[in-house]
């Protein structure tokens, strides 16, 4: 059996700089991340199926599983 799942991921904020560490899903991802300091909205970038994977230092579980992720979400 592979390494296990990390469930916690730091977003940090890339209009503020603020980091704020959360707890993933395990089934499902965050499409949109209001940040408590600034109240910018963070959203996927392009090629990244959730904030997890474009803003945070753990990617989602799906992603850490390199399965496809959000019901076929493409990657790269």
């Amino acid at each position: 059996m592979g390494e296990r799942l990390k469930l916690s991921s730091t977003l940090t904020c890339p209009v503020c700089g603020q980091a704020e560490t959360l707890t993933m899903a395990l089934d499902s991802c965050q499409i949109r991340h209001e940040c408590a300091a600034c109240g910018a909205v963070m959203k996927p970038k392009a090629g990244d199926c959730c904030v997890f994977c474009s803003y945070g230092d753990v990617p989602c579980p799906p992603a850490q599983e390199t399965r496809a992720c959000c019901g076929g979400a493409a990657s790269a």
